[in-house]
């Protein structure tokens, strides 16, 4: 038996020092703190925050997940009965265990330290995120994990057993060459205080949270779906008064001529005369889309996100069907357009098509909450690609009580502040493609209309 342990005990360190880099670090989070504090007092995250957020969370918990399987492992042996020729191997065995089990939870306290006290992060982290391997309420889970009473009370008694017997899992570690261990030990002890109080402060905490979440849940599944089947009918109704062509403006020649002016990375503003939801969207451009260039323009990007066996699949577009490759086809059966183009390098270009395409197959948000990720609106997906990328940045606009980005409000950010340049434009006052600086003139002067922000 003592040849088989010691396998699984050198197995078993080699996991350990394997993983233990890839936990998150103290040091490490200063920025995810500094982002939390802003997220919080702010109301919602930034894509770029949001990005960081997810990098650290997802790293954790795939070492979470490796030092789990470690020590579940080792368990069915911890429990076994031994003589005294053993002793020395189950203090090992102990000591890698309870080693990995010290750092899982003082990682997980730097998570819980984040999101705890900060509904904002909390919500961030119980998002939906495929990209990540994230699943819905998955940080809720942890916190419960954590903070359930049995949990609690094996992790002190392991904590007690590991003071009362410290020289002898130290020394049992050292003889077999795990110096290493021993000082990762030593380094946790300063935390074991700390990690008794936080467990019982954040049991009070979830079981508060918990109580809110279940009394407010239910509203909130009864209001997405009103605004799912509203937004849903919206969309398919005319305006009653707008007079009725054969067709929409952009024809099968206008847009033959547009397509040679396209490039990867163009942001498509559109809008059709007699959409009923004109009402009740902003100004007079109401949707947007990116184009994220055809087979050719994505390899030479190095964007290996797109399948080029996908046809003439070019646009990035959500729609009440959800986030979706679709053909500028589809996107251009409107009546007007607009194409602005990011001033941006290549390199910063990859990154925001690449940000982008990661929110690809996602559900259509027909709430409009910018501040979650796992449903997207058609701006949001615009927003969500360039925010933070290079030099742009976006400020979110408070409406009715939420946080967003319209497609004028896209439209004014973006010529202010010169992140975006206008390449042509097409239904502004006649059916004519106007190119550059003409185009402009015709864009700045359809802002003006009434019904836009400006009247907001």
């Amino acid at each position: 038996m003592g040849t088989i342990w010691i396998v699984e005990i050198q197995e078993a360190w080699r996991i350990l020092q394997t993983v233990q880099p890839a936990l998150p670090q103290r040091s490490e989070l200063r920025q995810e703190l500094a982002d939390a504090l802003a997220a919080q007092d702010r109301g919602y995250y930034l894509p770029d925050e949001d990005e960081r957020l997810r990098e650290v969370y997802s790293r954790y918990l795939a070492a979470r997940g490796t030092l789990w399987e470690m020590v579940l492992a080792l368990k069915p042996r911890l429990a076994e009965e031994a003589d005294e020729q053993e002793h020395s191997e189950r203090m090992e065995l102990f000591g890698i265990s309870f080693c990995a089990a010290a750092m899982l939870v003082r990682s997980a306290n730097f998570i819980i330290n984040l999101a705890a006290e900060r509904p904002v992060v909390w919500k961030k982290l119980d998002e939906a995120e495929p990209n990540y391997g994230l699943q819905r309420k998955n940080f809720t889970r942890l916190y419960r994990s954590v903070t359930s009473p049995r949990w609690m009370w094996a992790y002190t008694e392991a904590i007690r057993f590991y003071e009362s017997e410290r020289e002898n899992v130290h020394q049992a570690l050292k003889i077999r060459g795990m110096d290493q261990a021993v000082e990762w030990l030593i380094d946790e002890e300063a935390f074991f205080e700390n990690s008794r109080r936080d467990l019982l402060k954040r049991r009070f905490l979830y079981r508060l949270h918990s109580f809110i979440r279940r009394h407010v849940s239910g509203y909130h599944k009864v209001m997405f779906q009103m605004f799912r089947m509203g937004g849903s009918v919206v969309a398919e109704m005319k305006q009653p008064f707008k007079k009725r062509t054969l067709g929409k403006r952009v024809t099968s020649e206008v847009l033959e001529k547009v397509q040679s002016h396209l490039s990867a990375g163009d942001v498509i503003v559109t809008r059709h005369d007699d959409a009923l939801s004109n009402l009740f969207l902003p100004g007079y451009w109401p949707h947007g889309a990116l184009y994220i260039g055809n087979s050719e323009e994505r390899e030479d990007l190095g964007l290996q996100a797109c399948d080029a066996s996908q046809g003439k699949i070019s646009v990035l577009e959500a729609k009440k069907d959800g986030v979706l490759f679709r053909s500028l086809e589809e996107t251009l059966a409107v009546d007007a357009f607009v194409v602005l183009r990011p001033r941006l390098q290549a390199a910063d270009l990859k990154e925001a098509l690449e940000r982008a395409i990661s929110h690809q197959g996602k559900l259509y948000d027909f709430v409009f909450d910018f501040r979650n990720a796992d449903r997207l609106v058609c701006t949001e997906v615009i927003y969500r690609a360039y925010h933070g990328v290079g030099s742009l940045e976006f400020e979110l606009i408070h409406r009715s009580g939420r946080h967003c980005l319209s497609a004028e409000d896209f439209l004014r950010q973006s010529l202010q502040k010169s992140f975006f340049e206008v390449v042509l434009c097409f239904g502004i006052e006649d059916d004519e493609i106007r190119f550059g600086n003409f185009a402009q003139s015709r864009l700045l002067a359809s802002l003006r209309k009434l019904g836009s922000p400006e009247r907001a």
